[in-house]
């Protein structure tokens, strides 16, 4: 039995067909890439996958427990929502609260944890992100890199057993989306097991264990990222990968 299981995600919005029955397996402690180009169903199926948006099918498997995603009870969506975490692309951080304070609230809110134990989980999350030394400042006084460090920090002081990362480096300027891409490569290295919707194609090259291209709400291809870019078998991914050729070659130092 594979450690995630995914069967037959399928939303639309209206008569707009967004994920078409898209079903796939992640092994444990593998990074998992969907690629493709805007408005393809990538942030969606991982909005579905921890409930943000209400598929009309599907499950989630993690590690032999099922969850019907079309549950819109509440204590169906605290169940699944112990077991995954999602990094946003807009840092999403309490204002009023320090980086510090960020990372605890889950563990005193969801998990019912001691402030002590609390604090002790944060500060290390926040040290393993290299945020130690911001731990009491407001996200105000941070640089986007900074807030989705502390947003990754808070993630996995939950300990999820899937970590979703939606688009992580899409909200920051160029120059910060290098050591959000270190810092995610760095948990990666830690087994976690991250399924990532990215446009950083070298950095998916790099660290995805496996790649995903999803096109019109359904999976056209995947493969190792060596299968995917280099020999791609669709006409379609072979046309997007020419076309992000063109558009950037760049390579971050992570």
């Amino acid at each position: 039995m594979n450690f995630i299981e995914i069967d037959g995600i399928s939303k639309k919005f209206g008569n707009n067909v967004v994920l078409s029955d898209v079903s796939f397996n992640i092994n444990r402690g593998d990074v998992v890439a969907i690629i493709g180009s805007s408005g393809t169903g990538k942030s969606t199926l991982l909005r579905c996958l921890n409930l943000l948006e209400k598929p009309e099918g599907g499950r989630l498997t993690i590690d032999g427990n099922t969850f019907d995603l079309t549950d819109k009870t509440p204590k169906g969506k605290l169940k699944l929502r112990q077991e995954t975490e999602m990094v946003f692309q807009q840092f999403n951080l309490f204002k009023q609260k320090t980086a510090l304070e960020n990372v605890m609230e889950g563990l005193l809110v969801v998990k019912k944890y001691s402030r002590g134990k609390a604090k002790e989980i944060a500060q290390k999350q926040l040290d393993k992100v290299g945020m130690s030394a911001w731990s009491s400042h407001y996200p105000r006084h941070l640089s986007g890199g900074q807030q989705q460090r502390v947003a990754i920090a808070r993630a996995l002081a939950m300990q999820p057993r899937l970590l979703l990362m939606d688009e992580p480096t899409s909200a920051l300027d160029p120059e910060l989306v290098g050591e959000v891409l270190k810092t995610i490569r760095e948990i990666a290295k830690d087994k976690n097991t991250i399924l990532l919707v990215t446009h950083e194609m070298n950095f998916v090259r790099q660290v995805a264990t496996q790649v995903i291209f999803l096109e019109n709400g359904k999976i056209v291809e995947q493969g190792t990222p060596y299968e995917i870019f280099e020999k791609p078998s669709s006409q379609r991914l072979k046309e997007f990968l020419v076309q992000i050729n063109m558009l950037s070659n760049i390579e971050y130092s992570i």
